[in-house]
C-alpha cells in the first residue's frame, strides 16, 4: 500500500482535529478512545508547527461536520486508509471511525465497507487513483 499525498495528508489531520473535538468535547473521554486518538497522533508525526499551521487551539477544538456528502465520505475514505497503513488494525480504530462516520451522517457499516475496500486495493486493475472518483462511485455504489 502506498503512502498518503500531501493533500490527503492534510485531509487526514483535518480530520483528526475534528475526531479530537469531537471526543474531546463530552464531558469524560474514554481512556481506550484517547489511546487510540494518541497513537493516531503519533502515526500522522504531528508536531506543535503543525497545530500552528492548522491554525488550531486544543482548548477551543469544536466539532463541525464537513462539506458535502462527498467531502464527508472522503474524510472518512482517508482516515480508513491511515488506519490500514501500518497494517495493524485495532478494533478501537474502527469504532472511533465509526463513529466518527455516524457524527457526519453515514450507517455504521460504511468504515466497514471502505475498510474492505482499501484492503483489497492491491488485488485491483489500474495503478493511478483518482481517490475522490473512488469516494464518488462508492457513493453511488453503496448510496450511503
Amino acid at each position: 500500500m502506498a503512502a498518503l499525498k500531501d493533500d490527503q495528508i492534510k485531509s487526514v489531520q483535518k480530520s483528526y482535529f475534528n475526531i479530537l473535538a469531537l471526543f474531546l468535547g463530552g464531558d469524560v473521554i474514554e481512556s481506550r478512545f484517547l489511546r487510540c486518538l494518541l497513537k493516531w497522533g503519533f502515526q500522522l508525526k504531528l508536531t506543535p508547527e503543525d497545530l500552528k499551521n492548522a491554525d488550531v487551539d486544543i482548548s477551543h477544538l469544536s466539532f463541525t461536520s464537513i462539506g458535502d456528502k462527498v467531502d464527508k465520505l472522503e474524510a472518512i475514505y482517508h482516515l480508513v486508509y491511515m488506519i490500514y497503513l501500518d497494517e495493524v488494525v485495532e478494533d478501537i480504530e474502527l469504532e472511533v471511525a465509526t463513529i466518527y462516520a455516524g457524527k457526519l451522517g453515514f450507517k455504521a457499516g460504511i468504515v466497514a465497507e471502505l475498510f474492505k475496500s482499501i484492503a483489497t486495493e492491491t488485488f485491483d486493475e489500474g495503478s493511478t487513483r483518482n481517490v475522490r472518483q473512488e469516494v464518488i462511485d462508492f457513493l453511488n455504489l453503496y448510496e450511503v
